[in-house]
């Protein structure tokens, strides 16, 4: 999502906010529902937040787990800490939480929107670095399991590396599935085999 895309969703966000009722809490939702956020307030913290959501607002103390119990990791949400000041055990809890933003108390209506836009940017980018992540690692293993199917079929059925490999690619094109699918099918139908085999041996 781009800048101006994300700045013109603003009012479609779906936001909670993990904090007391208290007076800081009050003004932090009246200032994302002036944004056109559509807020849930939540408190004690949760161990599963109210999806589907956006973005989270938590009250961060030196604690993570009791702040935040939820899994972060299964969430692709941004989330803004709220902390009470600015100690090397808070700044600690902070790096730990992962979070993507932080607000100060007490709250002040000019550094909600501020912080909101930046942590949901801070998420894409890391939605969009993880995405890259997955597929450069699905990559690797295609390659490795491909390379191991074009050894086997070497070794079995005495084929040049050429000649194993475009055994591979025409068995892909012929079924219509990634050449991975095809090296893994025979990867696991030779460790199947070797299995029966040292069953046999172990019978006898």
């Amino acid at each position: 999502m781009s800048a101006s895309q994300l700045i013109q969703n603003l009012r479609n966000m779906r936001v909670a906010v993990v904090h007391p009722r208290d007076q800081d809490g009050e003004d932090l939702v009246r200032q994302l529902q002036r944004i056109g956020c559509q807020v849930q307030v939540v408190w004690p913290p949760p161990a599963q937040l109210p999806l589907p959501l956006d973005a989270v607002f938590f009250l961060l103390d030196r604690d993570t787990k009791s702040s935040m119990p939820w899994r972060m990791a299964d969430l692709a949400i941004a989330h803004i800490a709220i902390v009470d000041y600015e100690n090397p055990t808070v700044l600690k809890a902070l790096l730990d939480s992962s979070a993507h933003g932080v607000l100060v108390r007490p709250i002040r209506a000019s550094g909600v929107l501020s912080s909101l836009v930046l942590a949901l940017s801070q998420r894409g980018y890391e939605g969009r670095l993880l995405a890259k992540i997955a597929k450069l690692e699905d990559t690797l293993r295609t390659r490795r399991d491909v390379e191991k199917a074009t050894r086997l079929l070497m070794s079995l059925r005495n084929l040049s590396e050429d000649d194993a490999y475009q055994f591979l690619r025409k068995q892909a094109t012929a079924k219509r599935v990634p050449i991975g699918t095809i090296a893994g099918s025979i990867i696991n139908a030779h460790a199947m085999l070797a299995e029966l085999d040292r069953e046999g041996d172990s019978e006898k």
